[in-house]
């Protein structure tokens, strides 16, 4: 069995990193954040070759949302023609209504009105299997209340959301967060992680969990 790989499509007006995780020989990727444009991440995967075998959800804010429903529209119909089974979403459990809510995840203040849902509620610490890729939920409320990041530890990856950045974090000003929380979270549950697990966030460039536990001035730094 092949390694296995990450690609992003950096999308909407806030750059946020939509990505994609695949092994080569397999023609099936796990989109985790589909931020915009859904059926335009889906055009562009099928150019690659892959079918969409899951959709993994950080948090819901708009600008990670709102090309959920058209993706999952869009692969849910070639699903149907194909007779496979529909594709899920998931996301923390506690993010259910902040998913549902256009005021909570602020689409509606950002002009575009976004409700939706996970079709899978997951539990911290559960794991999840797709496409022969299996990721462990870490539950890391602050930036929202149900923020999570998904940890692929056989590739030594993890996909941070907007809970972690490099060299800086989310910010808790909307509703549901709060910096203790969102500090608390990286110091507790993501600094055990090993020193060189690659952080892929919700957007900027990627870094490491050693990097981080060093240089990351909201959570102390130099913890070495």
């Amino acid at each position: 069995m092949g390694e296995i790989k990450i690609g992003r499509m950096v999308l909407s007006s806030c750059q946020t990193n939509c990505y994609f995780l695949y092994r080569e020989e397999e023609k099936e990727a796990v989109v985790v954040d589909p931020a915009d444009m859904g059926q335009h991440i889906y055009s562009e995967l099928l150019k690659r070759g892959f079918h969409v075998a899951g959709i993994l959800l950080t948090h819901g804010h708009f600008d990670h949302i709102w090309g959920l429903n058209s993706l999952r529209d869009a692969v849910n119909a070639e699903a149907e023609a194909d007779g496979r089974e529909p594709v899920k979403a998931y996301a923390y459990e506690k993010e259910r209504a902040l998913l549902k809510d256009v005021h909570l995840n602020v689409s509606k203040q950002a002009g575009r009105a976004c409700s939706t849902y996970a079709d899978v509620y997951v539990k911290d610490g559960q794991e999840i299997t797709l496409a022969g890729m299996t990721c462990r939920v870490i539950a890391t409320p602050g930036h929202t209340e149900g923020s999570c990041c998904y940890y692929f530890e056989e590739a030594g990856m993890l996909l941070a959301g907007d809970t972690l950045f490099q060299e800086s974090v989310g910010r808790t000003d909307l509703p549901t967060g709060s910096m203790g929380t969102l500090v608390r979270s990286i110091r507790e549950k993501l600094f055990v992680l090993p020193d060189d697990t690659k952080v892929y966030p919700g957007h900027g460039d990627s870094t490491t969990i050693g990097h981080e536990k060093k240089y990351n001035p909201f959570t102390g730094g130099d913890m070495e």
